[in-house]
């Protein structure tokens, strides 16, 4: 099975240069567990939830004066829609995170989380959060 038969087609993503205020009414009004942060259509980073608490409220930040790509986590992992589950499940596990950007032609094209595959593959996920959940009490 492909990434790209699963994923989340209609990925909600943020400009790099919005404000982390813009982040957080977009927050509110799509209701999702992350954006994705774009710069000139290609991927840049993504906003949590986490990074906005830790990144911009507890370092008292002023929220319309900081940018998105300022309190972004940087350096993520990412996933081609034509790659497999398996490959993107593989690299959830390794790094230990729940969202992978999903990207073809360089672009954003949707994002695939654990969820989408517990649902598409019950099998898989349930090995996945075994794994998940010994690696959790080792760290």
């Amino acid at each position: 099975m492909l990434v790209k038969e699963i994923m989340t087609k209609n990925v909600v993503t943020i400009d790099a240069d919005a404000s982390v205020f813009d982040a957080c009414m977009m927050y509110k009004e799509k209701k999702v567990g992350c954006l994705v942060v774009v710069k000139d259509e290609t991927c840049a980073g993504i906003a949590t939830e986490r990074d906005l608490i830790e990144r911009s409220i507890c370092q008292h930040r002023d929220p319309e004066n900081t940018k998105v790509s300022e309190i972004m986590s940087r350096n993520i992992k990412i996933v081609y829609a034509l790659d497999t589950v398996e490959k993107a499940l593989e690299t959830m596990k390794l790094y230990k995170i729940k969202k992978l950007p999903v990207i073809s032609s360089e672009k954003v094209v949707g994002i695939i989380t654990i969820t989408d595959i517990a649902e598409a593959r019950p099998d898989l996920s349930k090995r996945f959060m075994e794994s998940w959940m010994k690696a959790q009490w080792r760290d």
